[in-house]
């Protein structure tokens, strides 16, 4: 009995290190593409798709990132929980 609580604890363990792990490594994508590639866009002066690289970031490119990265992680949170068996099940 305490031996299958104890592989259950481990299990959500690492289901948790897993989430912790993705989340940390989006935010700090998030981090980049809204404060260091903004910070440096001015210098960053080339076109991109016919546009200044600084604007098409302002203007475009940062709202794809931040779409991309919640489809993502609901994306790889979908597959974790399957994995340790902690998804949603419709009824």
């Amino acid at each position: 009995m305490q031996n299958d609580e104890d592989q259950e604890t481990q299990q959500l363990r690492r289901y948790w290190r897993g989430n912790l792990r993705m989340t940390a490594g989006l935010l700090s994508i998030w981090f980049v593409v809204t404060f260091v590639v903004s910070y440096y866009a001015r210098e960053l002066s080339f076109s991109f798709f016919g546009w200044p690289f600084s604007f098409w970031m302002g203007a475009q490119g940062s709202l794809v990132v931040y779409c991309l990265i919640v489809w993502f992680y609901a994306w790889y949170m979908g597959r974790l929980d399957i994995r340790h068996g902690v998804e949603e099940r419709e009824e």
